[in-house]
C-alpha cells in the first residue's frame, strides 16, 4: 500500500494574499514608462545596434590592383572579386602608387600580380594596417580568394562550418541575452525592492499576513514575466532580422534561459539585501554585473585570449556558461546532452544564490 505525503500549500486567504501582491506590482510597472522603457525596448535597441550598426564583419573593401599584363588569369580573378559582395574594385594603379593609394585611403587593399601571371601564379598582398582589426580580417578574405592551391592539390581547403558567411550576429546575439537578462532582472528587481525600503512602504508590507519572502517572491514574478516577454522578441528578431539560425532545440534554448532568469532574480534579491538606495543600487548592478558580463564573458572577446587569471575570474560569471551554452544550441544545433556541464553549473549557481538571498534578506528583516 503507498502512501503520499501532500505537498504544503498556503491557505487559500495567503494565496489571494500573494496575487494581490502581485497584481500591484504589475499595475506599478504599469504606471511607470521609464521602467517599461526599459524593460522592452532596451533590448530590442541593443539587438538592433549589435546585430547591424557594430558588426566585426569587414563589408566593401576597396582593392587595386598593380598588373603589368592584364592577363586572362587576372581578368578572371578581378572579375571574381567583383562579384565579391566584400570587396570593391577601384581600377588598376601603377606599382609606384601604392604608397600615395593607400596614404589617401582610397583603397585598404593593393594586390600586385606577377608581370606573366597565371591561374597558380604568385601575388603580393599589400594593406593598409592603421586599423590592425580590420587589415587582419580584409587580408583573410582576400587570402581566401586569392590563393587557388586547394583547387590544384597543394593544400587542403577550407570549410567553415556552423558560421560560413562569419557574421558577427551569430556571436552577438547570445551575448546580448545574457546581457539583457541581467539588466532587467537583477538591475530592475534591486531597485523595486530598495525603492520600498526608501520611501517607507516596505514596513507597511510587512506588516501584512503573507511571509515577507513571499512579497519579494510576488515583486519578481513581474519581471519574470518581462524577462520572457523579451526572451520570445530577442528570438524573433534574431530568426527572422538577422538570419541567425535556431539550429537547436526550443525546448532547451527557454529551459536554460529560464534558469539564467531567476539566476538574475536572485542577483536583484541580493543587491537589494546590501544597499539602502535605488541609485546605489544602479551602480553597483552596472559596476558588478554588467561589465563583467561584457568583458568576461565572452560576448566581446574570447575567453582563450585572457590571461590565466581572467580566465579564473571568467569561471564565476553565470553569463559566460550561458552564453557558451546558448551558443551550442541555437548556432551550433546542438542538444541537452552537449549543455549538461553549463546547466548544471547554473543550476547550482541560482540555488546558491537564491539561499544567500533570502537568509540575508530575513537577516535584514529583523
Amino acid at each position: 500500500m503507498k502512501y503520499s505525503v501532500p505537498w504544503p500549500e498556503m491557505p487559500p486567504e495567503m494565496n489571494k494574499s500573494f496575487i494581490a501582491f502581485v497584481k500591484k506590482e504589475v499595475l506599478h510597472i504599469l504606471r511607470d514608462p521609464r521602467t517599461m522603457i526599459v524593460a522592452l525596448l532596451v533590448p530590442v535597441v541593443q539587438m538592433i545596434l549589435f546585430g547591424f550598426a557594430i558588426s566585426t564583419e569587414v563589408n566593401d573593401v576597396e582593392v587595386a590592383v598593380v598588373a603589368p599584363h592584364i592577363t586572362p588569369a587576372v581578368e578572371a580573378k578581378i572579375d571574381q572579386l567583383s562579384h565579391n559582395p566584400y570587396f570593391t574594385f577601384k581600377g588598376y594603379i601603377d606599382g609606384r602608387d601604392i604608397d600615395r593609394t593607400l596614404a589617401s585611403n582610397e583603397a585598404l587593399a593593393v594586390i600586385v600580380f606577377d608581370r606573366d601571371y597565371t591561374i597558380n601564379g604568385k601575388t603580393q598582398l599589400v594593406m593598409d594596417g592603421s586599423n590592425p582589426n580590420t587589415a587582419q580580417t580584409a587580408a583573410g578574405y582576400l587570402t581566401q580568394v586569392l590563393d587557388d592551391t586547394s583547387s590544384s592539390g597543394l593544400a587542403p581547403g577550407v570549410t567553415i562550418l556552423y558560421n560560413p558567411q562569419l557574421k558577427s550576429a551569430y556571436n552577438f546575439v547570445p551575448g546580448i541575452m545574457g546581457l539583457i537578462f541581467i539588466l532587467i532582472c537583477a538591475m530592475l528587481t534591486s531597485v523595486s525592492i530598495v525603492r520600498e525600503k526608501e520611501t517607507g512602504t516596505m514596513e507597511v508590507l510587512l506588516v501584512s499576513p503573507i511571509r515577507p519572502v513571499m512579497i519579494v517572491v510576488a515583486k519578481m514574478v513581474p519581471y519574470f514575466i518581462l524577462a520572457c516577454i523579451d526572451l520570445a522578441v530577442i528570438l524573433l528578431i534574431a530568426r527572422f532580422a538577422l538570419d541567425v539560425p535556431l539550429s537547436g532545440s526550443l525546448a532547451a534554448i527557454f529551459i536554460l534561459s529560464f534558469i539564467y532568469i531567476v539566476l538574475s532574480l536572485a542577483l536583484g534579491l541580493l543587491i537589494s539585501t546590501l544597499v539602502d538606495s535605488q541609485m546605489v543600487a544602479l551602480l553597483m548592478a552596472g559596476m558588478v554585473l554588467i561589465m563583467p558580463v561584457m568583458m568576461l564573458s565572452g560576448m566581446l572577446y574570447p575567453i582563450e585570449n585572457m590571461p590565466a587569471i581572467l580566465r579564473g575570474v571568467s569561471c564565476i560569471v553565470p553569463a559566460r556558461w550561458y552564453i557558451e551554452a546558448t551558443r551550442k544550441i541555437m548556432v551550433e544545433g546542438l542538444g541537452f546532452g552537449y549543455i549538461f556541464m553549463e546547466l548544471a553549473i547554473l543550476t547550482g549557481m541560482t540555488l546558491f544564490l537564491i539561499i544567500v538571498s533570502v537568509k540575508r534578506f530575513k537577516k535584514r528583516l529583523e
